[in-house]
C-alpha cells in the first residue's frame, strides 16, 4: 500500500509548514495598511451637566 509510506508525505508536510512559517508571514507584513492612524488631539471635550426632570 504505497499511502503507508510517509516518505513523500513527510517531505510535503515539512516544505508546507516551511512555506507557511517563513515565506508566507514576510509576505503578509510588508504591506502597509491603507489608512494610518490619524493622533489624536489632547483637546478636553466641554462637557455640560444635565439637569434630571425628576
Amino acid at each position: 500500500m504505497p499511502q503507508l509510506n510517509p516518505s513523500p508525505w513527510l517531505a510535503i508536510l515539512m516544505f508546507s509548514w516551511l512555506n507557511l512559517l517563513t515565506i508566507i508571514p514576510t509576505k503578509i507584513l510588508n504591506h502597509i495598511s491603507p489608512n494610518e492612524p490619524t493622533p489624536v488631539s489632547a483637546e478636553k471635550h466641554k462637557t455640560e451637566s444635565w439637569d434630571w426632570p425628576w
